[in-house]
């Protein structure tokens, strides 16, 4: 893929952004003319910078997956961002906030590939039966962009604000259970602050992972046997704060716990 000067600045003011840890302007101020076709370029220039620092892609998320995001966003289909092998951790685990900007957390339901995903024209049953499992999973998201003031421009660019993940809870084979079905609650410090099915997710999450095979196809890439999918958040985000402490309760999948420092 052939980089444009301004998909490069663009990507230059995220990575400085992160080493840094300084926040910056939306792009989308900084740099008026990036459009969203821009965004996937710029993305793939600071992945490709970590992938040669040693990191890999251990898979992929589906961003805006919800209608009440894509109204928000003024967009009529998800975007989506890589998982890095430094972006997981254990069910249980403390989780330092100064690590990140404004971090904050999603409910989701991981599809855990078994074989690698055909596309173009990947379909739901596709999806199943490449899947060998399914599990409960929590997605930390965080912006480099100041007090997530985000455009669509900026949140692709920015790896679809793509931070961390924590799987935990039973894993379950989709051809057994339902998916969109799937309930789940989530509390904060003892109270629950949000409820939703995975149903929420484009209808069926399945429905995303089907989407995202196909849409990376577009640029040359599978999601891969091994690799883990996040199709979307069945709730809204929430931001976390030191002293938080986080469960993820999922209708007979168990639950997944975490606190923040």
């Amino acid at each position: 893929m052939q980089i444009t000067d301004l998909q490069q600045k663009a990507a230059d003011l995220l990575w400085e952004a992160e080493i840094t840890h300084s926040a910056i302007d939306p792009l989308t101020d900084l740099i008026p003319e990036l459009h969203v076709s821009d965004s996937y370029a710029v993305q793939l220039v600071n992945i490709n910078r970590k992938l040669n620092s040693g990191r890999s892609i251990k898979g992929h998320k589906v961003g805006l997956s919800s209608k009440a995001m894509q109204k928000m966003m003024g967009v009529d289909e998800p975007d989506y961002g890589h998982l890095l092998d430094d972006f997981f951790y254990n069910n249980g685990d403390t989780i330092q906030t100064k690590k990140y900007f404004i971090p904050r957390v999603e409910v989701e339901l991981a599809y855990v590939l078994g074989k690698s995903l055909p596309a173009p024209n990947c379909t739901v049953k596709d999806v199943i039966d490449a899947t060998e499992y399914i599990q409960p999973a929590l997605e930390l998201i965080d912006s480099r962009i100041k007090n997530w003031k985000i455009k669509l421009v900026d949140t692709i660019s920015d790896n679809a604000s793509s931070a961390g993940l924590i799987l935990g809870g039973q894993k379950e084979d989709p051809k057994t259970i339902t998916p969109k079905l799937i309930g789940a609650n989530l509390s904060k410090n003892g109270k629950i602050i949000a409820t939703g099915t995975m149903g929420g997710v484009l209808n069926d999450p399945t429905i995303a992972v089907a989407w995202l095979a196909n849409k990376v196809h577009q640029f040359g890439v599978t999601l891969e046997a091994g690799h883990v999918i996040l199709p979307g958040s069945c709730t809204k985000a929430f931001d976390v704060l030191p002293g938080d402490h986080i469960i993820a309760a999922y209708d007979g999948l168990g639950k997944i716990e975490v606190g923040f420092s």
